[in-house]
């Protein structure tokens, strides 16, 4: 399976960066099967940091991740919420996970997720409106173990790209 990482610089050789910031997964190495989302994270980057657009390409090994821990989101549901919730609050405190796949609470949805966290919308409200928006994927490596999972192939012509 391919995966993709956007950034303002080629990334051959992932690693795990204290991030600047609370992510909806922890601290991790973010990917996303969907390529048009790596591009607007690739864009998000640069006006953050400079530099130019990069999305890297990534062989995932599937087979070697067999004996990891793997938490996996089918959906935007409350167990999803309640763990980014509790990630973007810095109170997660539960287990270490090696990769976490779920939905990313983008641009899109960080309104209503603002909306939840500052109390304005219930659980359910804010379920109900992550329902009518379109959720793109991100798979996060968050140990070394799980970067070995992990194969560097290409980077993205974004001369091509929009």
């Amino acid at each position: 399976m391919l995966l993709y990482h956007g950034s303002n610089m080629i990334v051959e050789q992932p690693r795990l960066i204290q991030p600047n910031r609370l992510l909806d997964f922890g601290m991790g190495f973010y990917t996303t099967t969907n390529k048009v989302q790596a591009i607007s994270f690739a864009e998000k980057v640069i006006r953050r940091r400079g530099g130019q657009r990069a999305v890297s390409i990534y062989e995932f090994d599937e087979q070697l991740a067999a004996n990891l821990d793997v938490l996996r989101f089918e959906a935007a549901d409350e167990s999803w919420l309640d763990f980014v919730a509790a990630n973007r609050s810095g109170s997660y405190a539960d287990k270490q996970h090696d990769i976490v796949w779920g939905a990313v609470a983008n641009d899109d949805v960080y309104q209503t997720f603002i909306f939840y966290t500052n109390g304005a919308y219930t659980k359910e409200q804010t379920l109900a409106a992550l329902k009518i928006k379109k959720l793109y994927d991100q798979v996060v490596f968050a140990t070394d173990k799980a970067l070995a999972c992990l194969r560097f192939v290409d980077t993205l012509d974004l001369t091509k790209e929009a």
